[in-house]
């Protein structure tokens, strides 16, 4: 994101306090911000689908990002919600799978 007078890169990072340590020791401006992980059908309408049962689970989204994960058959959701703790507890009783960060770093 940007704006005229500076811009936004969000990182999703595999080891995020290593990652803040040396942005800022490089004196970048640095925030860190916890997300979740969801699974998706890797088909037209997979994410359609996962916005469903979000709003359904009344879940505010304030950004997302989709990328492929390491299954064919599988994408990957990486969303800030608005009140994580809650998402998770909503979602622990859905048939959406949440992502650990072993599945998607495999560390």
């Amino acid at each position: 994101a940007d704006t005229s007078d500076f811009g936004i890169l969000r990182l999703i990072v595999d080891n995020p306090e290593k990652a803040y340590d040396v942005l800022k020791a490089a004196q970048f401006t640095v925030s860190l911000t916890e997300v979740i992980g969801v699974e998706m059908p890797d088909v037209p309408g997979g994410l359609a689908s996962v916005m469903k049962a979000f709003g359904e689970l009344k879940i505010n989204i304030e950004y997302l990002y989709a990328f492929i994960g390491n299954e064919t058959e599988k994408a990957l959701v990486v969303l800030k919600v608005e009140d994580i703790d809650t998402a998770i507890n909503k979602l622990a009783s859905s048939e959406i799978h949440l992502i650990q960060k072993l599945e998607i770093f495999g560390n």
